[in-house]
């Protein structure tokens, strides 16, 4: 997750830490870091490999790497067990990044995003005091989340208008005597999902296999994305080593099978814009995520029957689900444990 260091001291907050050099990008079968005694450890294991495997082993050996990182002290550069953003400042790899790192930097960048509503702040997350791991750690979060709410508000609009997929979302699957995983599994369409109701009830009515894969998939981005292994391929740096937030590191060439896009610009749209370009690009990303957070909260809020002007007389489809619960009693026969905490939906307070 964290970064690795040169050994060249550098004074930071009063207080003389180590910053990262900056590592070369890699494609393919080859990997380039700062450290590179890590690399020379890496690539052994990889260049001993069969070809067929050694993207598999690649992987394998950035993930233990990875952890191994995080476990370390964090006077060493590994991060501190509550993580960020209340990991105690370091200011490693601060001292020669060029991302906002404090309260005035903030308000510069508050007056470019919009420059009518300027810096605004009502719960002092930004302060004289704030540490840059901090802010890098926010920023981060915000674009993320900005992304995310962007799809979710679309997605929202577009199952609530009853588009869906022609297909079937699962099918009964018999392979012969002994087979017992799918042959029983009813056939389910998109168009039945659809039907459920609201895009929430859509949600409580997908399968529980559904359901899991989606979770284990975003997991798997969200590993990937803190893996600063992976940033260190693509020259970057963790957002919490003074690194640009809301990078997400390419796929290519480390994971054992082929990955044809990368989840950030798939297709290579912003490789040639100049950084002015990208500048500009990056500061409507953020002020679009913002508003498709407000957006995405205010449906879902007219469908839960609360009064949002401007949404709650589009007619709505109302949910009477519990949008914080990610599966129903529906989920208990195949996951240990969903059945009772799902006694739980409803009883903090409030009835659905």
């Amino acid at each position: 997750m964290l970064s690795l260091f040169s050994a060249t001291p550098a004074l930071v907050h009063g207080m003389k830490v180590s910053h990262m050099r900056a590592p070369t990008i890699t494609m393919k079968s080859e990997i380039v870091l700062a450290d590179k005694e890590m690399e020379a450890k890496i690539m052994a294991v990889v260049s001993a490999e069969p070809a067929r495997t050694k993207s598999g082993a690649m992987c394998s050996q950035m993930a233990a790497a990875n952890l191994q990182r995080i476990r370390m002290d964090e006077e060493d550069g590994g991060c501190d067990r509550a993580g960020p953003p209340f990991t105690q400042a370091s200011g490693l790899g601060w001292d020669t990044s060029t991302e906002p790192k404090n309260k005035e930097d903030m308000i510069a960048l508050a007056n470019k995003l919009n420059p009518v509503v300027g810096f605004y702040d009502p719960l002092g997350i930004v302060t004289d005091d704030t540490a840059p791991e901090t802010i890098g750690w926010f920023r981060h979060a915000e674009i993320k989340h900005g992304r995310v709410a962007m799809a979710g508000f679309i997605g929202y609009i577009v199952h609530a208008n009853g588009i869906y997929f022609p297909y079937d979302i699962q099918k009964t699957l018999d392979f012969g005597p002994g087979w017992f995983a799918t042959k029983d599994l009813p056939t389910v369409s998109f168009g039945d999902i659809s039907a459920a109701g609201s895009p929430g009830d859509m949600w409580d009515a997908l399968p529980t296999a559904a359901k899991v894969q989606i979770i284990l998939v975003v997991g798997f981005l969200e590993m990937h994305g803190e893996n600063s292994l992976a940033l260190e391929g693509d020259g970057q740096k963790h957002y919490v080593r003074g690194g640009k937030p809301g990078y997400y590191p390419s796929f290519q060439g480390r994971y054992p099978h082929p990955v044809p896009l990368d989840l950030w610009d798939p297709f290579g749209f912003t490789k040639k814009l100049t950084p002015e370009r990208k500048e500009k690009a990056l500061l409507a990303e953020v002020n679009n995520g913002r508003l498709a957070m407000i957006g995405l909260f205010g449906l879902l809020s007219a469908s839960k029957g609360l009064i949002v002007p401007g949404l709650d007389g589009l007619g709505l489809k109302p949910y009477g689900g519990e949008y914080m619960a990610a599966f129903t009693s529906a989920d208990g026969a195949l996951l240990p444990f969903v059945t009772d905490m799902a006694k739980n939906i409803g009883t903090y307070g409030y009835t659905l």
